[in-house]
């Protein structure tokens, strides 16, 4: 696991011998089972993940509805906004599959970053690559029609639809699990 995460960080910084043994003393890889709760609302946290197999879905509840609002998978990073905020939860973070994630909490990301300053330049720059893709994928779903949202998720990230349980991902287009069979139903025939 730890040749997934160094290639990863190579894209951004090169690292040294030490700097790599550092981030293995950390002793920050786990593992987690489908189903594994990692954050309820009205938790508070400091942890943030990043993925190297398997998947998480955030989500809240709503008028007793799960209402799926993202789903991070490899290679991705994720930290709960209670985490910046020192607030708690509004929403849940749940493993959608069996994955092996990397946590790491506020404490631990200070000290490595004082240690190791390259660190924070990484950071900072998937904190910018983040939040512009998000900014993307938040006005792609305001300005899509659910079909084209569909559509959109297909070409974008074709692994969810398989991944995914479908009440979840209909969930996440902002839809019922019966229309979006409906939708699949209409793509399918216009294909044919």
């Amino acid at each position: 696991m730890e040749n997934i995460l160094f290639d990863f960080i190579s894209k951004y910084i090169s690292l040294t011998d030490d700097e790599k043994n550092a981030i293995v003393s950390l002793d920050i890889f786990r593992s987690f089972k489908k189903g594994t709760t990692l954050l309820k609302e009205g938790q508070k946290s400091k942890e943030s993940y990043f993925v190297l197999k398997g998947c998480i879905r955030t989500y809240y509840i709503l008028d007793s509805e799960e209402k799926t609002t993202a789903f991070y998978t490899e290679m991705e990073v994720f930290t709960p906004p209670c985490v910046v905020s020192k607030t708690p939860s509004e929403y849940y973070v749940c493993c959608t599959e069996d994955s092996i994630l990397l946590v790491s909490n506020s404490d631990m990301e200070v000290e490595v970053n004082s240690k190791f300053p390259k660190f924070e330049i990484m950071c900072r720059i998937l904190s910018e690559e983040l939040l512009a893709k998000q900014r993307i994928d938040f006005d792609e779903f305001k300005t899509s029609s659910p079909e084209q949202r569909y559509l959109n998720l297909m070409q974008s990230r074709p692994d969810l639809i398989q991944r995914v349980p479908q009440h979840q991902l209909a969930s996440y287009l902002g839809i019922k699990p019966q229309s979006l069979s409906r939708l699949r139903a209409r793509i399918l025939e216009k294909k044919s």
